[in-house]
C-alpha cells in the first residue's frame, strides 16, 4: 500500500526521466509540507506495485535525494526524511501568497483558460522573475 503522504505519478511523455519524476515530486512534497524530517518514503516495492516503474529507478531516484542530503536510507527501515524544505509561512493552506494564487488560479478558471495557457503564462512570468543562469549569462 502506497504511503498516503505521498502518491507518485509518472509521465512517460514528459520527456523527463522516470527516476527524475520521482526526485521532483519528493522534493515538491517537501516544499508544501506533507514530507518532513522522520517521514518514510514509501518502499521501492510499494512505488513499482502503484506505477509499475523498474525498481532500480526508485532506488536511483532515492540515491540522488540521499546525495543531496534530503533523505537518508536505513538497513531494514526504510528510506526517510531527514530535512525540510518546506516554509509554512510561504506554503500552508493558510499563508497569504497560497491564498492570492488560489484565487488567481480561479480566476484563470472562470475566465476559461486552459491547464496549459496557466502553465504557459506562470513560465513566462517565472522567467522573467527568476531567469535562468543561462539567460543571466546572455544578458
Amino acid at each position: 500500500m502506497l504511503s498516503d503522504v505521498i502518491e507518485f505519478r509518472i509521465d512517460r511523455r514528459s520527456g523527463v526521466s522516470t527516476y527524475m519524476q520521482i526526485v521532483h515530486q519528493v522534493k515538491q512534497a517537501m516544499r508544501l509540507g506533507l514530507l518532513s524530517p522522520g517521514d518514510r518514503l514509501p518502499s521501492a516495492r510499494e512505488v513499482v506495485e502503484a506505477t509499475t516503474v523498474n525498481p532500480n529507478t526508485v532506488v536511483k531516484a532515492y540515491r540522488e535525494l540521499e546525495h543531496e542530503g534530503l533523505v537518508q536510507g536505513r538497513r531494514g527501515l526504510g528510506t526517510f526524511v531527514i530535512k525540510s524544505l518546506s516554509s509554512e509561512a510561504t506554503t500552508g493552506d493558510d499563508a497569504p501568497l497560497r491564498r492570492e494564487l488560489t484565487a488567481w488560479m480561479r480566476g484563470a478558471v472562470e475566465s476559461g483558460l486552459v491547464v496549459e495557457d496557466v502553465d504557459a503564462l506562470y513560465t513566462a512570468v517565472r522567467e522573467e522573475l527568476y531567469p535562468s543562469e543561462e539567460r543571466s549569462r546572455t544578458r
